[in-house]
């Protein structure tokens, strides 16, 4: 393992974050409970990232994140050997350095990796806790603070990109979906620096948004779209400007949906 600054992989501040149950609860008990692996399903925006590094931050353990992409290989989690002056070294992967120094390792969107990539993992997820570096001819037992953490949208995924049951059934699962309107709305207004009211007005845009999903939408309006038409807001962007920029276009390109996305917006103001 090649020396790294392992202080980096630290959360510093407190994230904002507003439970929605007992999540919070449920994390806590999983980690303290055998470092159980966990996987939260719900849709894009709606707040996983962020709760995995507030629960970082709440446990005081280091955090590493991957995004996960079709392109991904395992050597891109495990590590590789690399040439230098000297000959070749190895360097190990983010999912080798969170199991080597005690971090929660977050790999996001994991569908998006290939299946004969995720299959790596397994024996991380079980009693065993160790990750087999076949090229350098290692096997790592995970660090006691280790705990792997996973995230998909099962909503949008079809029969191709799905995870298998055989990875399904290593996790404990937390179903995440976004808030309710009273409580989205104070996100929106904490994170984006608009007034209440005006965050209250596009949570209602949001959720007209997201009763198209399946009606013309393959997704609905994320908190996360909320939150960036908020910070055009607070910049002084006319608001049907701003939400067209941030809640219409980024999801659909069909002219008809943008005019009833439009005239939701419209509606509030």
């Amino acid at each position: 393992m090649t020396d790294i600054d392992i202080d980096q992989y630290k959360v510093t501040e407190e994230p904002y974050y507003k439970p929605v149950g007992n999540e919070v609860e449920l994390f806590e008990a999983a980690y303290h409970s055998a470092r159980m692996p966990i996987m939260l399903k719900g849709p894009t925006g709606c707040g996983k990232s962020r709760f995995v590094e507030y629960m970082a931050w709440k446990l005081k353990k280091r955090l590493i994140t991957v995004a996960c992409n079709e392109d991904m290989t395992a050597s891109d989690l495990v590590g590789r050997f690399l040439l230098d002056p000297s000959g070749t070294t190895w360097q190990d992967g983010p999912l080798t350095t969170a199991a080597r120094i005690g971090a929660i390792c977050y790999l996001d969107e994991i569908v998006e990796a290939r299946q004969d990539t995720t299959v790596i993992i397994h024996p991380l997820t079980d009693h065993r806790r160790t990750l087999p570096l076949d090229k350098k001819g290692e096997l790592v037992q995970a660090h006691p603070d280790f705990q792997l953490v996973i995230s998909y949208n099962p909503g949008y995924q079809n029969l191709m990109k799905d995870l298998k049951q055989s990875t399904k059934q290593r996790f404990g699962s937390l179903d995440f979906y976004y808030p309710d309107a009273e409580t989205e709305a104070e996100i929106v207004a904490h994170e984006s620096g608009v007034d209440p009211a005006t965050a209250a007005k596009l949570v209602q845009v949001g959720h007209r948004g997201r009763n198209l999903k399946g009606h013309g939408l393959d997704e609905g309006i994320s908190t996360r779209l909320l939150i960036y038409a908020g910070q055009l807001i607070a910049k002084g962007i006319d608001p049907k400007a701003a939400c067209m920029m941030a809640l219409v276009s980024p999801i659909t390109d069909d002219a008809d949906m943008r005019d009833t996305l439009n005239a939701s917006v419209a509606t509030y103001f």
